[in-house]
């Protein structure tokens, strides 16, 4: 009896042990890359940290993205462009820029910013990574802030005779963390912009004080001029040319005999 109870149990083992792993336990599904690209900040596409980008474009478009940074993160853009075989005529200036939300440009610390592609390269490859993140600044700094960035990327020097030749440009977004140790504060609203130009942003109306009802019931005097340094010297130049005509008058005009 024993040894029958013992089997059950190593029965009842197995199968337990034999149960597939649930679903949660299997391997994150990769981030779908993205395929489009932006030409204006308005049109910007939105990507995030290690999603993979891969566009097709041709020589001489301007190419722009957006994501969201925190504070603490310290961004950092890889971009690799992979020139055309044939049809080249020339060396190629290339740059890869970063802005926030109020259209700051950042300062890049790291990367290959603006490479030049000789006329046989078979590809240039760029990189910006911007200062940390921080959790507030001064107004008149230009520290970069939690909030949207905008990337922009494209050729400004390249022959006039190359321009529309296709080309396939990739991107990766990384953001580690950093040190916010050193902050000691907190940003009271992200620099996020309004996309949404033409509208018409509307209020709370303002209630009307006691003192701006009491003006308004009271006799006004908005009528009269306000007095300054013009009216008197326009008045006093009126009375000095009156009494000079009425002096002239009696200088000019003949005595009646009696």
């Amino acid at each position: 009896m024993r040894i029958k109870h013992l089997a059950l149990a190593g029965a009842a083992i197995f199968g337990i042990a034999a149960v597939p792993a649930p679903a949660f336990a299997d391997d994150p599904q990769p981030i779908a890359p993205v395929k489009t690209a932006g030409t204006s900040f308005l049109t910007a596409v939105a990507i995030t940290a290690n999603q993979p980008v891969e566009v097709g474009a041709v020589t001489g478009d301007y190419l722009y993205w957006q994501f969201t940074a925190e504070a603490g993160q310290r961004p950092d853009l890889a971009a690799s462009v992979t020139l055309p075989a044939d049809g080249r005529t020339g060396d190629e200036s290339w740059i890869i820029e970063v802005f926030d939300g109020l259209r700051r440009r950042q300062a890049c610390v790291a990367g290959e910013q603006s490479p030049v592609a000789a006329r046989d390269a078979a590809q240039v490859t760029l990189g910006c990574r911007i200062r940390q993140v921080r959790s507030w600044a001064e107004p008149q700094d230009g520290d970069p802030l939690p909030g949207t960035y905008y990337v922009r990327l494209s050729s400004t020097k390249v022959p006039e005779a190359d321009l529309g030749l296709p080309l396939k440009v990739r991107l990766t977004l990384t953001a580690e963390k950093g040190d916010l140790d050193a902050d000691q504060g907190e940003l009271a609203k992200p620099l996020v912009p309004n996309n949404q130009p033409g509208t018409v942003l509307t209020g709370p109306a303002p209630s009307a004080s006691p003192s701006a009802e009491v003006e308004e019931s009271s006799f006004s005097m908005d009528w009269l001029p306000d007095f300054s340094g013009r009216w008197f010297w326009t008045a006093g130049g009126g009375i000095l040319a009156a009494l000079t005509g009425l002096f002239g008058f009696s200088l000019t005009r003949r005595r009646r005999r009696a």
